[in-house]
């Protein structure tokens, strides 16, 4: 939840810096009691969120209980996110909006609009949607099997015998969380909901991954040992984990992978939410609930063809002047990806090679950031590859925010399963969208600015976060980054491409019916990626319906508004100034375009 606010100033900056006015002691008070309220809001959830507070680095002092829990996978831990989603509805709404601050007020309406889509989404009583909305409880991108592991080699640090028991004590609760789990796909299952045969296959192949080694060769235990050995403690307790993961995880595991097996032999192979009940009006809300914009299947399906055509065409051009005249823009495009200039070889050399490239992009980039942004984070952010027991559903790339306490870096996540599927012209735009002026920059200008309420901070909307990651591989290239490089612009542009195709195929599999196969052909002939990435991708979708969609919504509202923005200042005109934007933290996309026109006309 997110977005705080300009002014009524003829300049953005003016905005982010006073109020118009004096704000009265009466105003005051009532926003440090709104602050104080929002403040309650966060700390109670974090009791619930265990996972949360140790992403953050509060699961010290008073919280150090919280490192030794999971977060609650059950059913019975959904029904509690919506109860206390309607509580904290009936309190905000005890409190009488107009007499806040407007800054005040912009938290209001970011909270209000948080909560009512949470409650909204309790409509639907299966998977997940309090939030993003993931029909399946088990796939290849959902699941504590998958998510745990990860959590605790990412995320749970170890600096002394606390820490060390608390793994211990999680890895004892990983169990519970799988069998929670199983037990609410069994449940959905009843009702018919399960994933297509196709993702079960993923996710099969996934269980096998942590489930078929010895206990000892087990991810937590190699974690564990390894951050042991590194605090200077015993090693133990890695035999304590390896006896768990012996009698309690691997046994939840076999339930699991029995189920999965089972709905296997079942699935059908169709790809789309239309195939649920009322699978069109779960696309509907799962799109706006991605996009926080109102569109149906089918007006996204005609933006998404309008903006394929448009962003061809000037890719078609570009490689016109570089001499690549034969066949569509797909298959130029495919052709490139094979040119062994443009390749790393598929080692582990190879891919540490491709982390180099990445590092140095940011590294490069970070130093130009002061041209354009006058609030810059703290936290450094550092490239990892995705681990190799859940690269094979994992998306392509995706960002990890820091600590709060400075403990931890962001890092920014990218999978080389294949370093064909990454050719090198299009490296430096992932590393724009995923680390710098994408994700870390808008993330951590929220998380952590003091200006801005804990629950807050770490907000989330996929169109504003998405959008914005897309806005700034647009910003690099207009800061020159591709100057004398027409194969990275051309790289660059292909990710526009390719974040509009995501709007044909999304809409195509989940509202008009098309066929896994119809999608990926499809993706394949308009984008030129190679088949074994396009395939990852159009599995996530089908998963995850909706979300692709918010990238290139949420780019076009982005480019709209600092192109207003631009034309109002004039000669006056200052990127920083409305980069400034970031500081105020996500909010819906409705409510970004509110606030952004109110202070700038």
């Amino acid at each position: 939840m997110h977005r705080r606010q300009f002014l009524a100033s003829t300049s953005l900056l003016s905005a982010a810096v006073a109020l118009p006015g004096a704000v009265s002691g009466t105003t005051q008070s009532r926003d440090a009691d709104f602050r104080a309220m929002l403040d309650r809001f966060f700390y109670d959830r974090l009791q619930d969120s265990p996972e949360q507070a140790t992403s953050l680095g509060l699961d010290t002092g008073a919280r150090a209980g919280l490192k030794s829990r999971l977060d609650d996978t059950s059913r019975a831990g959904e029904a509690k996110q919506f109860a206390r989603a309607r509580q904290e509805l009936a309190a905000l709404k005890s409190v009488r909006r107009d007499a806040l601050s407007p800054t005040a007020q912009l938290d209001y309406d970011v909270v209000q609009y948080s909560l009512e889509r949470v409650i909204a989404g309790q409509r639907y009583a299966f998977g997940a949607s309090a939030g993003r909305y993931a029909p399946y409880v088990l796939s290849q991108l959902t699941g504590a099997y998958r998510n745990v592991p990860d959590f605790l080699a990412n995320q749970h640090s170890i600096r002394n015998a606390a820490d060390a028991d608390a793994y211990v004590a999680r890895v004892q609760a990983f169990a519970g969380a799988i069998d929670a789990e199983t037990d609410r796909q069994r449940e959905d299952a009843a009702q018919g909901v399960f994933a297509p045969d196709y993702i079960l296959d993923t996710t099969l192949k996934q269980l096998a991954a942590v489930r078929d080694k010895v206990p000892g060769a087990s991810g937590p235990v190699t974690d564990l040992s390894a951050k042991l050995k590194a605090a200077g403690l015993p090693p133990e307790r890695a035999a304590v984990v390896a006896k768990l993961m012996a009698d309690q995880v691997f046994p939840a595991l076999d339930r699991q992978r029995a189920l999965v097996t089972e709905l296997r032999g079942r699935a059908g192979h169709d790809a789309g939410v239309w195939r649920l009940k009322d699978g069109d009006a779960y696309y509907a809300a799962a799109a706006s609930a991605a996009t926080t914009v109102e569109m149906t299947g089918d007006e996204i399906h005609r933006l998404g063809l309008a903006q394929v055509a448009e962003i061809g065409a000037r890719v078609d051009r570009l490689l016109q002047s570089q001499g690549l005249t034969q066949g569509s823009v797909g298959e130029r495009l495919v052709a490139m990806n094979k040119r062994p200039d443009q390749l790393y070889p598929n080692t582990d050399a190879g891919r540490e090679q491709l982390l180099e490239q990445l590092r140095g992009q940011i590294a490069a980039m970070t130093k130009r950031l002061p041209e354009q942004f006058a609030v810059l984070p703290r936290a450094p952010v550092e490239v990892r590859r995705v681990p190799e027991a859940i690269q094979a559903g994992s998306p392509g790339g995706y960002y990890q925010s820091a600590s709060l306490d400075g403990t931890r870096p962001a890092i920014y996540f990218i999978n080389l399963r294949d370093t064909f599927d990454r050719p090198k012209f299009g490296l430096a735009t992932l590393s724009y969208h995923e680390a710098v002026p994408g994700h870390h920059l808008q993330v951590m200008s929220a998380l952590e600015s003091e200006d801005i309420p804990l629950i807050r901070r770490r907000g989330f909307y996929s169109g504003y976060s998405e959008g914005w990651a897309l806005y700034a591989e647009q910003l690099a290239d207009e800061m020159g980054v591709y100057d004398g490089d027409p194969l990275g612009q051309i790289g660059y542009l292909q990710s526009l491409l390719f974040r509009a195709t995501r709007l044909v195929v999304d809409s195509g599999m989940h509202a008009k019916r098309w066929s896994r196969e119809k999608a990926t052909d499809y993706l394949i002939a308009t984008t030129g990626i190679a088949r074994g990435r396009s395939q990852g991708e159009i599995d996530r979708y089908t998963v995850w319906p909706g979300q692709a969609c918010s990238y290139k919504i949420g780019h076009t509202v982005w480019v709209r508004l600092r192109d207003e923005a631009k034309r109002k200042a004039g000669a006056n005109w200052d990127p920083k100034a409305f980069h400034r934007l970031l500081t105020m933290g996500a909010m819906p996309l409705t409510v970004l375009e509110k606030v952004a026109r109110e202070r700038l006309g």
